[in-house]
């Protein structure tokens, strides 16, 4: 499988620039670490922003994709989506966004995303898209709330191959505002991703648009992935145009939404206490969008599958039945 050759990292500098030389603007705090490596808080002693929100998710696409806020009518309760789009969808969303490079040490764990994930090599996926960037200056996007420990820095930049000094890495916990966006901007991400494990071509998607709700600012990590997850399992829709025809497209687009996963049905919250914690029990399949349309730029027709379920995606929102 081979992909377009598109620099994730050369398109990100730009909004790491921004984000950096702007942080009083966008409500973070920047500061250099012990190893030289740059620490930015986007939540953790800082409020945040909805604007750093937004360019923190375009940097986790690599800055090959598009993310803003739009006014939702699903409910009456809900009046915000994230939406995001990208004309090189499995670039943006799988070399850069997806959260899979494993980075721990002691009691510190955390899934990194962003263009650094395409220097360090560290992922199966990278040999599967035959995909491998160059740079030398990198960031990535850590969910966590609390920074992360010498050793995993170090990791950082020696598996990219970077001096520290050109680390920039961001801490965004699911209780801040950026946490929130840069989570339901991964609407496309896991569609794709999705896509991707159950044998669809992604190669031959050509541009991907995705929507989801914005959930409240929870007050505990815990509270906040549930609900960002639920919005994206319940509420969230993607559109993918592919240069299929329509028997490619049959054999497997009607598995990629997140029904048909053993623990649907569930707040995601109440899945996780289930599994004691450990992300890695839950059915991966789960990790999907409610909804999804696949077109055709061959035949132009279009195919369906799944549905929202605003009832739950209000219960993990709001505690209302």
């Amino acid at each position: 499988m081979k992909v377009e050759k598109l620099s994730v990292n050369k398109y990100s500098e730009k909004i790491v620039d921004d984000l950096v030389s702007k942080s009083e603007q966008y409500s973070l705090v920047v500061k250099q670490n012990k190893t030289g490596a740059w620490i930015v808080d986007c939540g953790i002693n800082v409020s945040g922003s909805i604007e750093a929100g937004l360019k923190v998710s375009e940097l986790c696409m690599g800055g090959l994709g598009s993310v803003f806020l739009s006014h939702s009518n699903l409910s009456d309760r809900i009046n915000w989506n994230i939406s995001v789009f990208s004309s090189h969808p499995v670039l943006s969303c799988l070399a850069s966004q997806y959260a899979g490079w494993n980075l721990k040490h002691k009691k510190f764990f955390s899934l990194g995303s962003g263009p650094a994930r395409a220097l360090a090599q560290r992922e199966e996926i990278f040999k599967k898209l035959d995909y491998k960037d160059k740079g030398q200056k990198t960031a990535i996007i850590l969910e966590v709330d609390t920074e992360p420990p010498f050793e995993v820095i170090e990791k950082i930049f020696k598996d990219c191959n970077v001096l520290p000094q050109n680390l920039y890495i961001f801490l965004t916990p699911t209780t801040s505002i950026v946490g929130n966006i840069q989570i339901c901007s991964r609407v496309l991400e896991v569609g794709l991703h999705k896509a991707h494990e159950i044998g669809f071509d992604i190669t031959k998607i050509k541009y991907g648009f995705g929507s989801t709700p914005l959930p409240p600012v929870a007050q505990d990590s815990l509270t906040g992935m549930g609900r960002t997850n639920d919005s994206i399992i319940y509420g969230g829709i993607v559109d993918l145009a592919v240069d299929m025809q329509n028997s490619e497209i049959m054999k497997s687009y009607e598995k990629i939404p997140s029904f048909s996963a053993k623990d649907y049905g569930e707040p995601f919250k109440n899945i996780l206490k289930k599994y004691n914690g450990d992300f890695y029990k839950i059915d991966g399949s789960l990790f999907s969008p409610s909804k999804v349309k696949i077109n055709s730029t061959k035949t132009g027709e279009s195919f369906f599958s799944g549905s929202l379920n605003i009832k739950l995606v209000e219960k993990s929102f709001f505690n209302v039945e």
